[in-house]
């Protein structure tokens, strides 16, 4: 009888650990596809902000530099 009682191990059903397996991959996916989606809304944000900077600055430089204007000395 002892022999019989060693030779006992519980084994999960393989069904449960596929699902579990795929539920984890599926998961890990979706998130990787979440990260990437808000990466490319970050850099696209950011190419819009740098570009309306250019324009910005490119509008300044045509501007007339009014603080060196009135600190001149004379």
């Amino acid at each position: 009888m002892s022999d019989g009682i060693n030779r006992i191990v519980f084994v999960p059903p393989p069904q449960l650990d596929d699902r579990i397996e795929t539920h984890h991959v599926t998961r890990e996916f979706h998130r990787e596809v979440g990260y990437r989606r808000d990466f490319e809304a970050y850099c696209q944000w950011y190419y819009e902000t740098a570009e309306r900077h250019r324009q910005e600055f490119e509008k300044m430089q045509g501007d007339i530099n009014l603080f060196g204007w009135f600190s001149r000395r004379r």
